[in-house]
């Protein structure tokens, strides 16, 4: 980790603390549950509304619309122009990687 110190002793690390929220996303197709991450001080709803293009998850399954899942990942990443709703299942603070 590299990390500098101002003259008042304050710690910058280029490390983001997040929390991870379980959480179930619908696009036109599948359904997919994972675990979305928000930063530390953040709001579920500033998260999914960032400009970037994807959102990642985490430990993903990527079930059909009946519910059978269809593959698993460790990580995927989502097009948020595709997601259709996402609700967060369950809060997990500071979940370990």
């Amino acid at each position: 980790m590299i990390f500098d110190v101002d003259e008042k002793g304050k710690y910058f690390t280029d490390v983001i603390r997040k929390d991870a929220f379980l959480s179930e996303i619908q696009t036109l197709t599948h359904r997919i549950r994972g675990y979305v991450y928000v930063r530390k001080g953040d709001r579920f709803t500033d998260e999914i509304n960032r400009p970037e293009n994807f959102i990642a998850i985490t430990k993903a399954e990527i079930l059909t619309l009946d519910g059978q899942v269809v593959f698993s990942s460790d990580f995927l990443v989502v097009n948020r122009a595709q997601i259709v709703w996402l609700m967060p299942l369950e809060y997990r603070h500071d979940m370990p990687e």
